[in-house]
């Protein structure tokens, strides 16, 4: 069986512009483009993922976590390497990332289905599941631009999970609202597990990452630290933080 995501020596840089000019004519008479610097986010990165792993990416600030989600969900492409993903796949990395502030919640179902794929036919199919899930009933025919950050992360996270995606991305949201909110997430994403789904998680909870994850990759600096079992994993992250 194919993996359900493939990296090979991925690396991506981006371009920091450090000085902006303030006008066009300013551009202009300069003659030059504004000095920039690079960022390498990540580093000539290997990574297989099979499917139904669940695998909890962790690391410090700026690590290269998020960039990697970033790649495996077509958002970057990298700057080396191939990626390969096998299975339809739906991301929750921002609050808001992904909804049109002007429509609707239940246009933004069938908004974002588009973006992942979906027929309207099948996006009908699963919506009631949607607003259920996220338990916006009273809302969900108001502009999503009033809507609480707690109520864009609810509306996301079912989005990503009622759809049935072969690969769930999740950057730092596995559990959005209230105790009992969070119960189901948890619930949903064991169900995923069950079900042979692949899971790839960046987050600072670690107790989530031990609760949740098969897998655990310790990121630093856009670099592989450690891959494997979560407890060696995070008490190797541990050990390496408290000793600095």
């Amino acid at each position: 069986m194919r993996p359900a995501i493939s990296l090979t020596n991925v690396s991506k840089v981006f371009d920091i512009v450090r000085e902006k000019q303030v006008s066009l004519k300013a551009a202009v008479l300069s003659f030059r483009r504004p000095p920039s610097q690079k960022l390498v986010a990540l580093q000539n990165l290997d990574l297989v993922v099979s499917h139904g792993e669940a695998l909890a990416v962790i690391g410090r600030n700026g690590s290269g976590k998020s960039t990697l989600l970033g790649i495996i969900g077509r958002i970057y492409k990298p700057t080396t390497g191939t990626v390969e993903v096998d299975g339809r796949v739906a991301t929750l990395l921002d609050p808001g990332a992904g909804f049109h502030p002007d429509l609707t919640g239940r246009e933004n179902i069938f908004f974002n289905g588009a973006i992942m794929g979906l027929t309207t036919a099948q996006v009908r199919n699963c919506i009631d599941d949607v607003i259920e899930f996220a338990e916006l009933n009273n809302f969900i025919d108001a502009p999503v631009k009033t809507y609480s950050s707690g109520m864009l992360l609810r509306l996301g996270f079912s989005i990503a999970v009622q759809t049935n995606p072969d690969i769930l991305l999740i950057d730092e949201a596995i559990a959005v609202g209230d105790a009992k909110f969070q119960e189901k997430c948890y619930e949903r994403i064991e169900s995923f597990k069950r079900t042979g789904k692949t899971i790839v998680f960046v987050t600072h909870d670690l107790e989530a990452a031990r609760s949740v994850a098969s897998r655990a990759l310790w990121l630093d600096k856009g670099k592989v630290c450690a891959d494997g079992e979560p407890e060696k994993v995070i008490d190797a992250y541990l050990a390496c933080i408290l000793d600095q």
